[in-house]
């Protein structure tokens, strides 16, 4: 199939790299013209794990392609996706400008019948207002619009796409029904589901799934804090309540809070939508006043511990919201480093993939260092932020070695309670006890 994706961000650079794999002929284009021309000459704009392998292989034998021109690009398009930002605004509402701004453009451009796909996370009600304002210069039987919400973790976002637990498609027409079966048949060939439904209710799947994840995390953080009050052990709890079949084992792993482009803003959006609608969300409320509590947890886990920070070297291990991506929006560690910073520490900071972006946030205010164990030297305690693999079985004689004196505070519950006993380090997690020396 012809397939065109306007929007190359996480989502439609993943999205059309992987159509392209299932043998489609795929054209990605953007109004970012240094994004295109890197993309272009070969360079991945994002950091996701096994992208590059995808993407070499589908531009060389040119079946993924890249423009600046909408024109061209949606010409022979039988599917165009809108994979375009819709950032939050100050009350949680989604900005719909770019989805809106894109389909008017495109109003005056389809010839062809076209199925025109929403692919980013919208509110209840977008694909609606999509079809206006493509009928306000297009007969409907040009197009019709369709629901599909991404699923996309990030870090195994190749792996999310091409085996998908599920695909919603929002549709009530048989023709795009068929078109979408046909696109996504490659991708559920051992039986997961495709499931159609309405418009509305696709839409509503997917705030509901990431609000409902959201709210575990903020259960769990929870927990875990009271825990720490009566001197339980969260991991001990956690093992306990995910051997229960009803609960599972997933997304009970205490920390330093959700961040990232999706759990944030879309509980926000989901806020939105029910305020809008009279409708006094409750829970949403929760997760988010428990969530932005939880990101300074290990900052004020360090601030106790010093009362007084000027003059202290705080180390920062992980500056990604999740490991395996470059990604730091709404990452906990900027919330961890803004309220040290403002104490008067100094920061000296490590991440495997994420030193660009938090550089261009916070220049030469904090210090950026080659590897983990650099951030280390005569720091005053080290600050785990995110669970990357290369952290999670550190030479434990070496921190000792390379800090004034060892002391880690560890928001992602990486090490044994029982080595950090033996290694004799000072040792603050979440919803454990606390090792002292």
């Amino acid at each position: 199939m012809n397939i065109t994706v306007i929007g190359t961000g996480y989502v439609g650079l993943v999205s059309g790299t992987c159509f392209a794999d299932s043998g489609n002929d795929v054209i990605c284009v953007d109004i970012d013209k240094d994004k295109i021309d890197k993309l272009k000459s070969g360079k991945i704009t994002i950091y996701e794990p096994g992208l590059d392998v995808l993407f070499e292989r589908n531009t060389k034998q040119k079946r993924l392609s890249f423009s600046t021109s909408l024109e061209e690009s949606i010409k022979d398009a039988e599917v165009i996706f809108l994979a375009l930002p819709t950032p939050p605004g100050e009350d949680g509402s989604a900005d719909l400008s770019y989805i809106l701004g894109v389909a008017k453009e495109l109003s005056k451009l389809i010839t062809s019948y076209k199925v025109i796909v929403d692919k980013s996370t919208v509110p209840v009600g977008t694909s609606e207002k999509v079809h206006q304002v493509l009928a306000q210069n297009l007969d409907e039987t040009l197009f019709d619009v369709v629901s599909n919400p991404e699923f996309l973790r990030e870090g195994v976002a190749v792996e999310d796409f091409l085996k998908p637990d599920r695909v919603v498609i929002g549709t009530n027409s048989e023709k795009a029904q068929k078109i979408m079966s046909r696109l996504y048949g490659p991708f559920l060939r051992t039986g997961n589901p495709l499931i159609f439904m309405d418009e509305r209710s696709a839409e509503m799947t997917k705030y509901a799934a990431n609000s409902y994840l959201a709210a575990r995390i903020s259960f769990m953080n929870e927990i875990a804090n009271l825990c720490e009050i009566v001197g339980a052990d969260v991991d001990s709890v956690r093992r306990g309540m995910g051997s229960d079949s009803r609960i599972g084992k997933r997304f009970l792993f205490p920390g330093v809070g959700f961040g990232g482009s999706c759990f944030p803003k879309d509980v926000l959006a989901l806020g939105k939508t029910a305020n809008d609608h009279d409708y006094d969300f409750k829970i949403l409320n929760a997760v988010l006043n428990v969530n932005s509590v939880q990101r300074e947890r290990i900052a004020n886990k360090i601030i106790s511990y010093f009362d007084d920070l000027n003059g202290k070297t705080i180390a920062i291990w992980g500056l990604a919201f999740k490991p395996n991506t470059d990604d730091i929006r709404e990452a906990p560690a900027i919330y961890t480093i803004n309220k040290l910073i403002e104490r008067g520490a100094k920061i000296k900071a490590f991440d495997p993939e994420a030193m660009e972006n938090i550089s261009k946030i916070y220049g030469n205010k904090i210090e950026l260092v080659s590897d983990q164990y650099e951030a280390l030297i005569d720091a005053d305690a080290l600050a785990i932020m995110t669970e990357w693999s290369v952290f999670r079985t550190p030479s434990f004689k070496t921190i000792k070695k390379l800090m004034k004196s060892a002391r880690i505070f560890d928001g992602r519950n990486l090490y044994d309670l029982n080595t950090m006993k033996e290694e004799e380090i000072y040792y603050e997690s979440i919803g454990r006890s606390k090792i002292e020396k």
